[in-house]
């Protein structure tokens, strides 16, 4: 199935598949992105996977689970640092790209609301700065934590690195509230960022790519002094948890910064409809240049505070702010040539290797080709002159080709019919329903291709699977190269073998005595794992971490999973315990009979167990009393509006229903409730009025 089929002609069955697909996808670029500082896509193309997801799940509503991404913000904490829990959640905003987008998006408050077109409304529009988001707690005036976005609920404790940020007070000055957690953006001016290259350079020290990744990696830093080395900003533009909220609007908060010493952007403005909103981003996106420091959009935010409330949240983002995105940067250079990578799933990808060249002040010598259909598409040769885009700081695209430039000869691109690495057939599996091949190639080999073992084994050992620190993508190279560790279930036995080996680990180039026994304790920290991480560092295809959650939650027990799998022949039994797991379509679950089929991977499965104890998930524990309870509303509310009610609720983690069943764990009744009143009172299920629904949920 090709992603430019529109949403409203698919089947379910596509719909589902591609749902899954995407859904690993963005995840893994959350990961890149949030946690390794290390994006590899553009912000163009994050943003139209993220909107195909969401235009899924809006045509099919049964995609939308407690699992979707829609609702996550991203990703969870590197493990090196300490958590802390945001007693506010720091969600994330949703984007636009075009004045159209941004008078609907007026419009849609609006109609929220029930206000008149001509009925005042005010917006704040400021810059939306490209660097890591922070939220800074200050108690009776005086700093005592800090910490990063993280997925949203928890973020990385920064304390210690953030106190040596010289913009950020330590203290408030005047009337700040006895709480308030200050939240903004932690940047690299361009200067700084430059003059903090020149010094590693002379340091014969690595330099960096761009601001954003400086400012996040100086931020990470487990030892404070080397961030105190780095020439870091912030700017602040919102809050999380306040005793007392400082001013009844947006623009009031941002002042009140002001007074209490905290750095704010001059450039935030008041805006009193869609077409000053237009006017602002404009003369911003002019400025943009010479600013200093990097941003990527315009933040609109409805300025009164009490209406943001009303207006509530969906998903990951809050109804009323939105963020609008500013064009990719694009460059002319020369493709040199084509390399092709093998992933752990034997996927063959093709990588551009460019003539070195400045998009946006980075320099950037590669470039992303998706596949060999784009490539096609575009008559992409190597030789050509070509555009590159990129939007944020980021391996940017080949968007086009320069055709009156093409060099006498250039020949088209045949994309390999065999895999690089090993020498297997790499094929286009077709699928069976549509007909339609896949569009990405595969090695056959993958027992045998050294690229998909060498992937896998990273896979299995990275920080959201088994995440055994030490056994980076440098050691498991190694290690497969010297033969060490060939599977999954040798990282385990690793130590033993060393123990019994003439030629110890530690005496080995590279490696000390305290290096070594390190990693052995790194590893045997993870001889007990939640099932959840185990199955998915299997590295089952289409098995990403979302997947790998809800077959921990169905199965629970590894093994009964496992046998069911086997077992899964379509309209078989077993096809069908998977059948009823909300959220999982036929092509995970053939994946899953495929995997756990193969003798091979039995044997090793068996290996890994001997070694490795699988515990239960861990739930996530939300604060909220109707946290995870189905909701139902029904009859005349009179406090709040329907729409309003429902985005409440999804604020406090409860799931809204639209009907009353056997699941119902609470139904909020109102004057007129009908046949949704009787049945609740059939089945027993808690009804309880508006006035108590704001009690329950600490609103008064």
């Amino acid at each position: 199935m090709k992603k430019s089929q529109p949403v409203a002609i698919l089947s379910a069955h596509e719909a589902r598949a591609e749902h899954a697909r995407l859904g690993e996808e963005i995840a893994a670029h959350d990961r890149r992105y949030y946690q390794d500082d290390a994006p590899t896509i553009s912000d163009a193309d994050y943003d139209a996977l993220r909107r195909r997801y969401e235009a899924l799940e809006a045509e099919f509503p049964r995609l939308a689970t407690k699992e979707s991404l829609t609702g996550k913000v991203g990703a969870a904490p590197a493990e090196k640092f300490a958590k802390l829990k945001h007693a506010v959640p720091m969600l994330s905003l949703g984007n636009v790209f075009s004045e159209e987008e941004v008078h609907e998006f007026v419009a849609r408050v609006r109609r929220f609301l029930g206000l008149a077109e001509d009925a005042p409304l005010a917006f704040t529009a400021e810059p939306k700065i490209d660097g890591l988001s922070c939220s800074l707690r200050y108690e009776k005036g005086r700093l005592v934590s800090a910490a990063t976005r993280g997925d949203g609920f928890e973020g990385e404790d920064v304390t210690a690195n953030i106190r040596t940020i010289g913009e950020i007070p330590h203290r408030l000055k005047g009337d700040a509230p006895e709480v308030i957690e200050a939240r903004g953006e932690v940047y690299m001016a361009h200067a700084d960022f430059a003059a903090l290259n020149e010094r590693q350079a002379l340091a014969k020290k690595p330099i960096f790519a761009n601001p954003r990744n400086a400012a996040a990696g100086s931020l990470r830093q487990l030892d404070a002094s080397i961030t105190a080395g780095r020439p870091l900003r912030f700017f602040a533009y919102a809050w999380g948890e306040a005793s007392e909220v400082p001013a009844s609007t947006q623009m009031g908060v941002i002042k009140a910064f002001a007074r209490f010493g905290l750095p704010v952007n001059p450039l935030t403005r008041l805006c009193a409809s869609a077409d000053e909103m237009l006017a602002h981003y404009r003369d911003i996106e002019a400025q943009r240049a010479t600013l200093g420091y990097d941003i990527d959009g315009v933040v609109y935010k409805v300025d009164d505070i009490g209406l943001q409330t009303r207006l509530g949240f969906v998903s990951r983002a809050p109804r009323w702010a939105v963020a609008h995105k500013f064009p990719a940067e694009r460059a002319m250079t020369i493709l040199r040539g084509i390399e092709i990578q093998v992933g752990r799933t034997g996927v063959l990808t093709p990588v551009a290797r460019l003539e070195p060249v400045t998009v946006g002040g980075v320099v950037v010598s590669n470039a992303t080709l998706h596949n060999e259909d784009e490539i096609a598409r575009k008559d992409v040769r190597i030789g050509d002159t070509v555009i590159v885009q990129r939007a944020g700081d980021v391996i940017p695209q080949i968007v086009e080709v320069v055709a009156d430039k093409r060099p006498h000869g250039a020949k088209p691109y045949e994309f390999p019919h065999v895999c690089p690495r090993c020498g297997s057939a790499a094929l286009r599996e077709i699928d069976e329903k549509t007909g339609e091949a896949d569009v990405a190639r595969r090695c056959t080999g993958s027992l045998i291709c050294p690229a998909q073992a060498v992937e896998r084994l990273k896979h299995f050992a990275s920080r959201n699977a088994m995440d055994i620190e030490g056994l980076g993508d440098k050691q498991i190279e190694y290690f497969y190269e010297q033969g060490l560790i060939k599977t999954a279930s040798d990282i385990f036995t690793l130590e033993r073998r060393d123990a019994a080996s003439l030629t110890k680990l530690k005496n080995r180039e590279g490696f000390g005595e305290t290096s070594v026994r390190n990693l052995f304790k790194a590893i045997d920290e993870r001889r007990r794992v939640p099932i959840n991480r185990f199955i998915y560092a299997l590295g089952v295809r289409h098995v990403g971490e979302t997947n790998a959650r809800r077959l921990a939650r169905h199965f629970v027990d590894f093994e009964q999973l496992r046998a069911a799998a086997s077992a899964a022949e379509p309209g078989g039994e077993a096809y069908a315990v998977f059948d009823a797991i909300d959220g999982l379509g036929p092509v995970v679950v053939e994946a899953l009979h495929d995997f756990f089929a193969e003798p091979h991977n039995e044997r090793e499965i068996d290996a890994l167990l001997r070694e490795v104890t699988l515990e239960p998930m861990p739930e996530i524990e939300y604060s909220s009393p109707v946290a995870g309870k189905t909701v139902v509303f029904t009859g005349a509310l009179e406090r709040l509006t329907r729409d309003e009610a429902k985005a409440q609720a999804e604020r406090f983690g409860a799931k809204i229903a639209g009907s009353v069943s056997k699941k119902t764990d609470l139904v909020v009744a109102g004057p007129g409730a009908g046949s949704k009143l009787t049945k609740a009172r059939e089945l027993g299920i808690e009804v309880i009025s508006e006035d108590e629904w704001f009690a329950r949920t600490g609103q008064g």
